[in-house]
């Protein structure tokens, strides 16, 4: 079988949402949970673009709150890969809240470990990704290093997946 092979920019989503009244927690911010519902559909987005197959979602690390968002905000996110191993695909989320200028700011980043599944729902073997830019290249090497402190926790006990 051939070795498939696809660049970064193959599977780039980018997705905005209006935050509603029905989207706020008791603070009237963004509740975490509907942020976090946006970020899996966009990871799973990137992940099925790259592997063109189905996915399901492994794990979500490094998940990171540094801004709120409230009612009539606009929240922009973007996703790509950063490294895929031999059935999962390490898939970086960075959501924003875009001023009506443009300007963004972050206010969220996430890292969710996806798994291609075969018409049998078994992980099945993914393309290669090709970091073609310096940016991907160091997304790809830190990518690297999540992925090695995932396995010693698995190693640890801490971990469940692969």
């Amino acid at each position: 079988m051939e070795e498939r092979s696809k660049p970064v920019s193959a599977s780039r989503v980018e997705t905005t949402h209006l935050v509603r009244p029905a989207d706020l927690n008791h603070s009237d911010r963004l509740f975490g949970g509907v942020l976090m519902s946006w970020i899996d559909e966009v990871a799973g987005l990137v992940a099925r673009r790259h592997a063109q197959m189905t996915v399901t979602t492994a794990a979500v690390d490094n998940l990171s709150f540094l801004h709120p968002a409230y009612v009539k905000d606009t929240v922009v996110l973007t996703g790509k890969a950063t490294y895929v191993g031999n059935t999962s695909v390490e898939v970086k989320v960075d959501t924003y809240v875009e001023k009506i200028t443009g300007e963004r700011t972050l206010i969220n980043r996430a890292y969710i470990t996806m798994v291609g599944l075969d018409e049998n729902d078994k992980p099945a073997r993914l393309p290669r990704l090709i970091p073609e830019t310096e940016e991907e290249r160091a997304d790809w090497e830190k990518a690297e290093l999540r992925r090695s402190i995932r396995k010693q926790q698995k190693a640890e006990g801490f971990r469940f997946y692969d």
